[in-house]
């Protein structure tokens, strides 16, 4: 498959998602949990990071046990972690940010990519390995929707995932930018919460942010 369809496959499984919560587990247990939450809410698709030793193990377990999810591997920073993400079965890689090593391996890795970037330098160094699709991040911080409206018109092709400081509060005006795919966030999934089991405030908060992307999308 070449890195043009492998983007195409990328753009649909992130609109089909609209919004990805970025999830970051501890146990096996919290990450079945959360999963089962998050998809009871109406969100099909997660970003679960490998920040914790656990993460891997759990990917591989969400892919046996809850089919019906897409489950991408995010903070992938090392060509190591993209083929351990890849083999325990990950649908898509996400990654915080693209040094030149990790965008020519994610240029022909066997999965969809969504590479990181923070600025249209980057941006442009990752179009030019012939990347459509990518994260930004960290949203907010290098100027949230002015950044996403300052990019639509001399980076046209490209579709972007916000992600970073983004909140139920703000999810619709990203959303609705002709140049954003899906957003990412974590404000259904606060950490609070993971610690605490309170796994009906999962599946409510996910459920309005599955009403969000009805709206905003139609």
């Amino acid at each position: 498959m070449t890195i043009e369809a492998r983007q195409q496959k990328a753009e649909q499984l992130l609109r089909a998602a609209g919004i990805l919560p970025v999830v970051t587990v501890h146990t096996l247990d919290e990450a079945r949990r959360v999963s089962e939450a998050l998809l009871a809410g109406g969100l099909p698709a997660i970003e679960l990071t490998l920040r914790t030793p656990v993460a891997m193990e759990a990917l591989a377990m969400l892919k046996r046990e809850l089919p019906d999810i897409v489950i991408g591997a995010g903070t992938v920073l090392t060509v190591e972690q993209m083929q351990r993400s890849i083999d325990a079965g990950a649908d898509f890689l996400v990654t915080p940010g693209t040094t030149t090593e990790m965008a020519d391996a994610l240029a022909d890795a066997d999965v969809p990519v969504v590479p990181g970037a923070a600025t249209p330098t980057e941006l442009l160094s990752l179009m030019a390995r012939g990347f459509r699709v990518c994260k930004l991040f960290p949203a907010s911080a290098v100027g949230g929707l002015a950044m996403l409206k300052g990019l639509a018109g001399p980076l046209s092709e490209l579709k972007l995932c916000p992600t970073g400081g983004i909140g139920e509060d703000t999810a619709a005006d990203y959303l609705s930018q002709p140049n954003v795919v899906c957003i990412g966030g974590s404000w259904m999934v606060p950490k609070n919460w993971l610690e605490a089991g309170e796994w009906d405030k999962v599946r409510e908060s996910s459920a309005k942010a599955a009403a969000i992307v009805r709206r905003v999308r139609g």
